[in-house]
């Protein structure tokens, strides 16, 4: 059993331990026509941390890191770490307020940027109040630090900051699905914990595989399964800064011949949709991953049907910084997230703190030494999250009598309908079983009586047309395979769906 000492750094563990293993020459990283092996990445860390320490970051200051998914991200990642700084990260497609408030937020001294960003940063870093520097990765920016031009020129020795498994490593942010973005606060100990029970023992990384994600790097859920996990175990990561539409997904495919692939069940609806999906040669994938959302068993029979590969479904957040439950290897449950991950403990209470017995729904509390310590400069809200060993999330869960977790639905999507509690997730679920029912999303409104009843937001399938008469039989579809008060009493059609940048359903958008 692998034991964290009290004397760590991440880095080592995710990547200097790489050339003690003799894997140095091992191809860690393909992007486009560019290999980087692991030595190649250790060397370029190391000028990235003495490069970053010139330009004013130190140990415990906050780095911000917005970069697409390109080769120079996993030394910026890990050269941050390196000098004891502490990894925050963002999506490089925000508008400039968001990065105003990331920057001022989380304080960082110093932001590592993609040219295609470098203009709206520029516009906000007179309101940065921290922000020291700016170092631009791509074509240089009129007077900024260029990555080019400074990093290849920096030493390759650096020395490692003296950062313990109980110093700070990196913050990952909640979905923000209810308003902005919080930073919870992880250690370094937590990432290796959760690799070793779960990517390791669950999915089952090795030095052979090859991994691709459709979600982005700056997404923790991608940075583990697309970087942290696949270099813990010398395996090639397989990178792209292209959207990740299924064109390009299939296309990726292709190329890359990945054997683990990341994927949200967005992404997998439009893939087992598209109109060329059953000419997609997908058998180099050993396994694809799903989380971040419910993945329907339609949904998950249907890319079975076309693909072959398993889908390893499994849910995980920001506070425990990966997937805690998951379905395993030649242990699926359509629908189900599986079970508890090795390391890793849950009870479902009730509203009054009390367990709930089998097949009871309630909120899921779970503990494992992955949590994070806190949600930055919310200290209420980190109470009601983090207390003790526990962490209480909002999710909604049943477990059966074999162990396998069911989905409810979150805490504040559950909608009270003539009294009686009703999951949207079960009537999504029902709606997306409909021959024209593309996508699918149930929310709560309020009637001419001031009562709440289910409303549907429903993406038709191509070549179905919307309108009154398919209407009604989307409901009469629901009304016949669910209790009569849980169908939609109003279908509104529309082209999409809103989305967070993490790919779920934007539901406070679909309510306001």
């Amino acid at each position: 059993m692998f034991q964290i000492p009290d004397a760590f750094n991440m880095a080592t563990y995710f990547l200097d331990d790489r050339l003690r293993e003799g894997t140095g020459e091992k191809i860690a990283i393909r992007h486009r026509d560019r290999d980087l092996t692991y030595l190649d990445v250790v060397r370029e860390s190391n000028r990235v941390g003495n490069v970053l320490r010139d330009l004013g970051a130190g140990i415990e200051d906050r780095v911000y890191i917005c970069l697409p998914d390109i080769p120079e991200f996993a030394p910026v990642f890990f050269g941050v770490l390196k000098i004891g700084a502490v990894v925050t990260m963002g999506n490089p497609r925000l508008p400039a307020d968001d990065y105003e408030y990331y920057l001022n937020y989380t304080r960082a001294k110093v932001a590592v940027i993609h040219e295609s960003v470098a203009d709206v940063f520029l516009s906000v870093r007179p309101k940065a109040k921290y922000l020291k520097n700016l170092l631009v990765v791509g074509r240089p920016s009129a007077g900024l630090p260029h990555y080019d031009s400074l990093v290849p020129e920096a030493g390759e020795h650096l020395e490692l900051a003296e950062t313990s498994k109980d110093d700070v490593a990196c913050w990952l942010f909640s979905g923000g699905t209810t308003g902005r973005s919080k930073g919870v606060v992880h250690f370094h100990h937590d990432f290796p914990y959760n690799t070793e029970h779960y990517a390791k023992q669950i999915v089952q990384y090795t030095g052979e595989d090859v991994t691709l994600s459709v979600p982005r790097l700056y997404f923790g859920y991608a940075t583990g399964t697309n970087l942290m996990f696949p270099f813990a175990v010398g395996a090639t990561t397989a990178l792209f800064d292209e959207a990740p539409t299924p064109e390009t997904i299939f296309e990726k495919i292709r190329e890359f011949r990945p054997t683990v692939l990341t994927n949200v069940p967005t992404t997998i609806g439009k893939m087992v949709n598209h109109p060329e999906a059953a000419a997609q040669d997908l058998s180099s994938l050993r396994v694809c991953l799903s989380a971040g959302e419910y993945l329907p068993p339609e949904l998950y029979q249907r890319w079975k049907g076309l693909f072959k590969a398993e889908i390893l479904n499994g849910i995980g957040s920001a506070e425990m910084f990966h997937i805690y439950i998951s379905n395993r290897l030649g242990d699926v449950k359509p629908g189900s997230l599986g079970k508890l991950v090795p390391g890793y403990e849950a009870k479902i209470v009730d509203t009054e703190g009390k367990e709930c017995k089998p097949g009871e729904a309630g909120r899921l509390h779970v503990k494992g030494d992955s949590a994070g310590l806190c949600y930055f400069l919310a200290h209420e809200k980190s109470k009601e999250t983090f207390a003790g060993d526990w962490c209480f999330t909002s999710d909604l869960f049943r477990v059966d009598e074999e162990g396998y977790y069911w989905y409810e639905g979150r805490v504040d999507d559950l909608l009270k309908v003539g009294g009686i509690f009703v999951s949207p997730i079960e009537v999504e679920n029902c709606l997306l079983q409909h021959s024209a029912v593309l996508e699918a999303a149930v929310v709560g409104y309020t009637d001419e009586q001031g009562l709440t009843k289910p409303k549907a937001y429903v993406v038709p399938r191509p070549g179905r047309t919307p309108g009154a008469s398919l209407a009604e039989d989307v409901q009469n579809y629901v009304k016949e395979r669910l209790a009569a008060y849980k169908y939609p009493r109003k279908i509104e059609f529309v082209d999409s769906l809103p989305k967070t940048d993490r790919g779920k359903i934007d539901r406070k958008k679909l309510k306001t």
